[in-house]
């Protein structure tokens, strides 16, 4: 009897041992690291009329296999050259190794975007690997014929983080590849920085690709991302928003609007400056916003949703233009304030009226509609495409108020 029981406790365990043994897979798709080539940056654009004699014959054959039925696309990549990127402050200094590229950019041309990484991945030794990916730039003449291509390659892609920065470029997205910026040696983690740091100083808010995602497929709202462009010293400029209606780029708002859009979102830290003219425009006075708070209520007026924004902006006085005019004085301070206040209204006018017209809700009005009136929502807009004919009407209400906090000290 007892043999028995021990035979049978031997097989069980056996089996258990059998079991776990199929679990211990270990790394079933390691690879080393030495055989990843490394993509830091993307940039894409539409290519040259002349693209389609450069393409090789990689993933399809002339006339035998044919292509999709679209335009070219040029593709450049940013690739980490092993030992160049510096792991901390006490490298990249002497021995000539800042003069060295740490970066290898490659450009190539397809049909779509995974044909185009075919293609460039019959260049290279290594395999193309995303984890590290940083930014992807986009022309905005790409943008405006529609993203719907790239979102889908990205969105397949198990390895590319939902924390990239996708943006679109003013002119050719392949300059922001070849840049070379003074601050940082590898011009990916250049952009990226510049983005992030922007929005730490409230002058841009917190929008990476998977944000932007994730705006673009709700009903009641549009994505947007940062409209970029390179100055002179291969330094880079946010100039403005670029926003969305569907997956195409519709319009572009300029720099300072930027700021209007953080006062609608009531998003803190405040970052941008502003010049109030007292009296005659002789005298000048400079202000500094430091906090934002923002409340939208909705209600249904003849039909058609209509938005109450109340916003509050806390400024400081950072400068004026002559000493005649005194600062510390109550009256004078509420002028400050009183001036700022119709300066940001009007400013918001201004950026809602430039969304309504291209029928583009980047503020998420639909999803409050969507939220605190399910009843309209469900009877008179149900989607998305009926949400942005019905945004074109809505009306709004702006009340705004400023608040001088701070004027600075002089000595005496």
């Amino acid at each position: 009897m007892r043999k028995r029981i021990s035979v049978n406790l031997n097989v069980k365990f056996m089996i258990v041992l059998l079991l776990s043994c199929s679990l211990l897979t270990s790394c079933w798709d390691r690879m080393e690291i030495e055989e990843r080539a490394v993509v830091l940056g993307i940039s894409i654009d539409t290519a040259d009329k002349d693209a389609e004699a450069r393409e090789d014959e990689i993933s399809h054959l002339r006339g035998k296999y044919p292509a999709p039925k679209q335009e070219l696309i040029q593709l450049s990549v940013q690739i980490a050259l092993p030992g160049r990127i510096p792991l901390g402050p006490g490298e990249g200094g002497g021995s000539g190794q800042s003069e060295q590229e740490t970066v290898w950019v490659l450009d190539v041309v397809g049909h779509t975007v995974d044909d185009a990484m075919m293609n460039l991945q019959q260049q290279i030794s290594g395999k193309l690997f995303f984890g590290h990916l940083r930014v992807i730039v986009v022309s905005e003449e790409f943008a405006r014929k529609g993203l719907q291509n790239l979102n889908d390659y990205l969105h397949r892609n198990a390895e590319v983080r939902r924390m990239a920065w996708l943006m679109v470029s003013k002119g050719k997205a392949k300059n922001h590849m070849q840049a070379a910026p003074k601050l940082e040696r590898v011009p990916a983690l250049y952009l990226a920085s510049t983005l992030d740091d922007a929005v730490k100083q409230g002058k841009f808010p917190s929008n990476y690709i998977g944000t932007f995602w994730s705006n673009s497929s709700k009903k009641g709202q549009e994505g947007f991302l940062p409209y970029i462009k390179i100055m002179k010293g291969d330094n880079v400029e946010i100039s403005g928003m670029a926003f969305f209606k569907g997956a195409k780029l519709v319009g572009v708002t300029k720099p300072f609007e930027i700021a209007g859009y953080l006062v609608i979102k009531g998003i803190s830290p405040a970052g941008y400056r502003g010049i109030i003219h007292l009296g005659d425009d002789s005298q000048v006075v400079t202000i500094h916003a430091t906090n934002r708070e923002s409340d939208i209520k909705v209600e249904i007026k003849n039909g058609i949703p209509h938005f109450t924004i109340t916003a509050l902006t806390e400024i400081n006085v950072e400068e004026k233009n002559t000493d005649t005019i005194p600062i510390n004085h109550s009256k004078i301070l509420e002028e400050i304030a009183r001036e700022n206040e119709h300066s940001v209204k009007q400013l918001l006018i201004g950026l809602v009226q430039k969304t309504q017209k291209k029928e583009s809700d980047i503020f998420g009005f639909g999803e409050l509609v969507r939220a605190r009136k399910p009843s309209y929502w469900n009877s008179h807009v149900k989607s998305a495409e009926q949400w942005s004919e019905i945004y074109k009407n809505v009306t709004f209400e702006f009340r705004v108020t400023s608040k001088v906090r701070r004027i600075g000290m002089k000595a005496e």
